[in-house]
């Protein structure tokens, strides 16, 4: 069973028992149960029920596990032969959760 679900304004693929990294949410605690209710898509052994817009009464209980900075990007800009160099390095901020129950 697996349920696509929006979490943050992004979609995650969730399975039982598969960690997730989502955007930083600075209200949850570390150990904490969270649940989102923005079930999109809902597989059920072969049986999908696609929602209009979210399927009712489905949810996805999770529990957080840790507040982690992802692997660090650097941005470079150039336009040769103008001088113009400029170089930016940007870490986002992840909350990795562990998905527990999914419920239909």
């Amino acid at each position: 069973m697996y349920a696509v679900v929006e979490i943050l304004g992004q979609q995650f693929k969730a399975e039982s028992g598969k960690k997730l990294f989502v955007h930083r949410m600075e209200e949850a605690e570390r150990g904490s149960q969270v649940e989102f209710e923005r079930v999109l898509l809902l597989d059920n052994d072969g049986v999908i029920t696609v929602g209009a817009p979210t399927v009712e009464g489905a949810k996805i209980v999770c529990e957080v596990l840790s507040h982690v900075r992802g692997d660090k990007v650097i941005v470079f800009h150039k336009k040769r032969r103008k001088g113009y160099k400029k170089r930016n390095g940007h870490r986002q901020n992840f909350t990795e959760i562990l998905v527990k129950e999914i419920v239909a």
